[in-house]
């Protein structure tokens, strides 16, 4: 079990934070509106577990993505984008498809994005994926990698070798059907593979399309029943509820100015993981994946200049 007020211990590793899953381009529109009323769009890097990898490399941590990218144009931007922050892009396959796109609103709610896929589902299995694997503290995938083959059962077999690791299992459960092949049952492969990890973090929207409607805390024992050790339930601008299944703590955002919300989720991730890899409570993590949010609101696009892990506490008062 994960005790609030106590630290996660890691074995010693090379790198602390592995994500895996899409590496993608962001097309977010200048304007604001639901219903993408705006005529012009703009370029940004993109896919939630590479944001993460940025974000973290900035904070001060050693983090590396494992995904794929077409071979044309905007995936040699994404490959740009990672090499100038320094990570390791050596698990970035190539591949013979479109690089993947998001079409999204300018929103100060929750973004409504357009979905579309080509490469970023084509990640395989590899023997340097395996060792880097082994090598890390953490591993992190969301939703985008499982709901297709091949990139499903390379996530399969990272899980696997993992947990034979000692490494931490992480999984953002942001659950979208359009993500799904149609006819295909992803809300029952989310649910199967909750007891594979070990922190899962949903949003009230992620676990109302995964389980329905119910209270935050109905939602939250739902995740505890399927085999997760942590839940971190995000609530948007009414903070987080925080269970381990004896202990439940409640989190107030730090947010006191949205410009654009694309991202925030993964500044909470990046904060969260840069406090447990340097030593940080469990608790004291969270509050600094608020303070690394409540920063990032303040920007348009997914990855901002983030500082260092000590100028966030001291923003924050942390």
């Amino acid at each position: 079990m994960f005790h609030l007020h106590e630290g996660i211990q890691f074995n010693k590793k090379n790198n602390d934070l592995l994500t895996i899953g899409e590496l993608l381009i962001d097309m977010i529109a200048e304007d604001y509106g639901e219903n993408f009323e705006s005529n012009t769009f703009h370029k940004y890097f993109g896919g939630s577990p590479s944001n993460i990898a940025i974000n973290t490399k900035r904070l001060g941590i050693h983090s590396t993505v494992a995904s794929s990218v077409g071979k044309d144009g905007l995936g040699n931007f994404l490959m740009n984008q990672l090499k100038e922050v320094n990570i390791n892009t050596s698990t970035i396959q190539e591949v013979d498809y479109a690089t993947s796109m998001v079409l999204i609103t300018k929103s100060k709610a929750s973004p409504k994005p357009i979905f579309y896929r080509d490469a970023d589902f084509q990640l395989a299995y590899s023997s340097n994926l395996e060792e880097v694997v082994k090598d890390s503290s953490i591993i992190h995938f969301s939703c985008w990698p499982i709901s297709m083959v091949p990139a499903r059962h390379t996530i399969e077999k990272c899980i696997e070798v993992a947990k034979e690791n000692q490494s931490l299992v992480c999984f953002d459960p942001n659950y979208h059907p359009m993500l799904w092949q149609k006819g295909e049952d992803g809300i029952g492969y989310v649910k199967s593979i909750i007891k594979d990890v070990d922190i899962v973090k949903p949003s009230e929207d992620d676990a109302e399309r995964i389980f329905g409607k119910d209270s935050n805390e109905k939602q939250i024992e739902k995740f505890l029943a399927l085999g997760a050790k942590l839940v971190i339930m995000t609530l948007g601008q009414d903070g987080a509820i925080v269970s381990n299944g004896e202990e439940t703590i409640t989190f107030n955002t730090m947010a006191d100015e949205v410009n654009d919300t694309t991202g925030a989720g993964d500044a909470f991730w990046s904060g969260f993981y840069a406090g447990i890899i340097k030593g940080h409570t469990i608790k004291e993590a969270l509050n600094l994946g608020f303070a690394v949010s409540a920063y990032k609101l303040q920007f348009t696009g997914a990855v901002v200049e983030l500082p260092k892990l000590d100028q966030i506490k001291e923003m924050y008062r942390l």
